[in-house]
Order: structure tokens, then sequence, then C-alpha cells
């Protein structure tokens, strides 16, 4: 009985001939067309400034910061994350090497250690000897209440190691002292390090640069990473005062650019780019290598070919005015002392005579007699991360563009433009060996293949769920 009801309705909707035909394929072509146009749309706002591949860079809209396509920083718990209980397993304490942005990733990690042995945390110590020759510590430079009110539902702080009374004596617990593994996982603090504690009442990890893995398969751990870095790691307020001084003073035109020219001489040496220097730079540039790194055999031309170099000052020039930046446009260069001086900085100058750095916006005591130590670090950094646009050139092993990365997606996707050097390469080195037709569009044509501070996936190993 069914079939046949199914056949007469059948029937009957044949029974329309070409006018029934005809409306259908009405309705399904405007399905399709308002389907395509769904797309289209979704494209244009989803995406980093639009998800469709554009067919030029348009240096004015780079200005502004990328769309978010309905993302919005949080790193609040978001499962079962209890308070640090009343009674710990002891005291942890860690010496933070390096300069202040490695300091700042050790931080997060000796922050992330103290929860997971649910140990007392000693208010970490900075390196004043080995990179800054700076001795202002963490209260020198970050604000301390503000960092303990932060993270008290997360782990336990104190400025210093109590003293305890026994047998009526008043003494204090001293620390044994661990090396901990570099990258150290997990497992490593819940059994050796806790045992140490445990059985000493204190630890003291040094040195802690790179000593927790980076990679850990747990959200709650990762978010708290980002608690400690975006929001309890505050400067003090004669620092944020003097940044926010700047960026005031940098805005008084319009817009301005934050470049972290990496050009040093730690940074060349680790890279192994020695050639475009002179016999006497080479050997220094060989000597800080031999005694800093392990021993590798690189060759410059495989290391250029490869992007593995450093871009020089007028590398970073070219690009730029590549993407449409002309001479008029304010720049503040964060960087420490250039290898190789002036003559690697002229070109740059010559195409962009706007330049700025710290010292040149605000010539006040206070930066001029620490220009260079963590206090200029700390201000270069807010700067940048307060710049409409900021521009790393160099963003492999460096803690200060990789944090600021970070920390601009986190608050807003703020534009970043990032050059890809193993894309660039083979255009550069044409361009020296006098093939300089097309040089700008191939220029633009690599960059419109980069993110420039919007959503984008992560590709690390753990997944936020």
């Amino acid at each position: 009985m069914r079939r046949s009801v199914l056949h007469r309705q059948h029937g009957k909707q044949g029974g329309g001939g070409a006018k029934g035909i005809y409306a259908k394929l009405t309705i399904a072509v405007v399905v399709l067309l308002i389907c395509t146009l769904s797309l289209l749309f979704s494209a244009t706002i989803g995406g980093n400034r639009g998800s469709l591949e554009p067919s030029d860079i348009n240096a004015e809209e780079l200005w502004e910061s990328a769309k978010s396509g309905g993302w919005r920083p949080s790193s609040a718990p978001r499962s079962d994350w209890p308070p640090p209980p009343r009674e710990t397993n002891g005291y942890l304490r860690v010496r933070c090497n390096g300069g202040l942005n490695q300091q700042r990733t050790a931080i997060c990690n000796a922050v992330l250690a103290a929860r997971i042995m649910n140990a007392t945390l000693i208010l970490p110590e900075l390196d004043a000897n080995s990179f800054w020759h700076d001795d202002s510590g963490f209260q020198g430079i970050y604000d301390v209440e503000h960092f303990i009110q932060t993270l008290k539902y997360d782990v336990r702080i104190v400025e210093s190691i109590p003293e305890i009374r026994k047998n009526g004596k008043t003494k204090k617990i001293k620390a044994y002292q661990i090396r901990p593994p570099r990258d150290a996982p997990i497992s490593w603090y819940t059994t050796v390090a806790l045992k140490k504690m445990q059985e000493q009442g204190a630890i003291y990890l040094t040195p802690f640069s790179h000593r927790l893995a980076e990679e850990i398969d747990n959200p709650e751990y990762q978010r708290l990473r980002c608690r400690v870095n975006y929001h309890a790691l505050r400067f003090k307020p004669n620092i944020m005062k003097l940044s926010e001084s700047i960026v005031d003073k940098l805005r008084a035109d319009g817009h301005f650019m934050s470049i972290h020219l990496r050009f040093e001489m730690d940074m060349l040496a680790f890279a192994g780019c020695f050639d475009i220097f002179n016999p006497e730079e080479q050997s220094i540039l060989k000597k800080y290598r031999k005694e800093n790194f392990a021993e590798k055999r690189l060759v410059y031309k495989e290391r250029r070919a490869i992007g593995k170099c450093p871009l020089t000052p007028e590398e970073v020039g070219l690009v730029l005015r590549a993407m449409g930046f002309d001479n008029s446009t304010r720049i503040y260069l964060a960087a420490g002392e250039l290898f190789g001086g002036e003559r690697f900085m002229k070109p740059f100058q010559a195409l962009f005579p706007r330049l700025e750095n710290h010292s040149s916006v605000d010539s006040s005591a206070e930066l001029v007699t620490n220009t260079q130590g963590l206090l200029g670090s700390a201000v270069d950094y807010m700067v940048c991360l307060l710049s409409d646009i900021f521009m790393p050139t160099y963003d492999g092993p460096s803690n200060f563009a990789n944090n600021l990365l970070g920390h601009r997606l986190y608050y807003g996707f703020r534009t970043t433009i990032r050059p890809d050097r193993k894309g660039l390469a083979p255009i550069f080195i044409d361009r020296e060996n006098g093939r300089t037709a097309g040089f700008e569009q191939a220029v633009r044509r690599i960059m419109l293949k980069t993110n420039f501070g919007g959503p984008h996936k992560r590709t690390a190993s753990w997944r936020m769920k």
C-alpha cells in the first residue's frame, strides 16, 4: 500500500512538466547563489584581514589591528583548579639567567614548577652578571605586590625563605642546590626535585633557563604560563609611566612602527653568518661562537640560502619599501649594539630617516644611566608591545621577539610583520648578483603568504581543549 501511495505522489509531482522543472532549477540557482555569497562573506570577515588571498599589500590597512575572527584572550582555568593548600611540600628558589625576556620565560616556568610540586615559590632571582651586569633584581623591574596577588589562587609566593625556630633557636632553611636538566619533563619535578624538597625543606634550582619542557599536554598548565606572562608580570609603575610617555611622543605625529633589529654579535655568531664582515669582525664572531656555542660546521652560503641568517638593516628597509611604507614612516628601533656599526645602518637610514630609540625619544637620566640594562630592555618591550606595528627581524631563538609575538596576539591581534627569511633569501641573492628586475613584486609575493598578526593555527603538539 505504501509503495503505491508513493508512486502516485511521484506521478502527480511529475505532471507539472517543463514548468515544474523550471521552478526547481530556479530555486536551485538561487540557493547556490546565496551559498556562494555566504562563503565569500565568511572568507572576507573570518581571516586575517580576509582569508581570501589579497592581490597586493595595502600598507595603510596594516596600521590597524587584524580582525579577531571571534577569538578573544582567556587564560582563566576551565576545569577544576583548586587554590594552593595551606601546607606545601617546601620552598622553591630559582635563579633565572640570561636577558630580560629569557628570565621572563623562566619566571613563568618557576611558577608552574611550584604548582606542580605544591611548593611555596620564593620570589625568583634575576641573574645580575651573565648578560646585563645589572643588579636591579625582580623588585627593581617588576611590581612585586601585583605579581603575588595575581597568582594567589595558583601558587603561594613569598619574598624570602622564612626563619624557623627549632630547639629554642631561630635559623634559616638552607636550600639544597640542584642543576635541573634542560627541558626537564614534569616527571623530573614530581620525583627527583620533589624528593629533595621534602628531605631538605627547600631546593635551589640554578641555572633556570629552559629547565621545564615547553610542550606539556595539559592545557591548564599552559594557561597558567599565560596568566604569569600576560597578567602577573607587570613592570614597576615608573617603567610603565616612562614607556607610555615614549609611546605618546611617538604617536604625536600619527602611527609608528617598532622593529627589533636583531643584528647583534651573539645572534650573528649563533647563526654562523660571517662572510659579509671584514676579517677582523669575522675573527670576533668566530671567537664568540667558539666560547658560547657548540661546535658545528656552518657554511655561510648554505645558511643564507635557507634563511638562517638575520636580515641586514638594509634588507629590512627594502622589505618595508616593497610593502609600500615610504620614508615618512616613523620607526622605533629596539636593539642592542648593532654589530658592524654605521656602515650597516646607513642604507637603512637612507630609506627610513625617521628612526628613533628610547634614548632619542626620552633623554631622562633614568634611561641614560641604564640604557643597556634591564630597564632599557623593559622599556623597549613595552614600546614594542604598544606600537601599531611590530616587526621582528629574527624570530627564531629570540626570546624578545617570541614573547612579544605572543603578547600582541593575546592583546587584540596587533599587527606584526614577520619576514619569511627562507622565501626572501633567493630574492636578495638575485639582487646582489645584479638581477633586480621585479624585485619589489617578488618580495610582496612572499610577504603576502605570511601572517600579519591575525588568528592562526598553532602547530605545536599540545592542543587547547
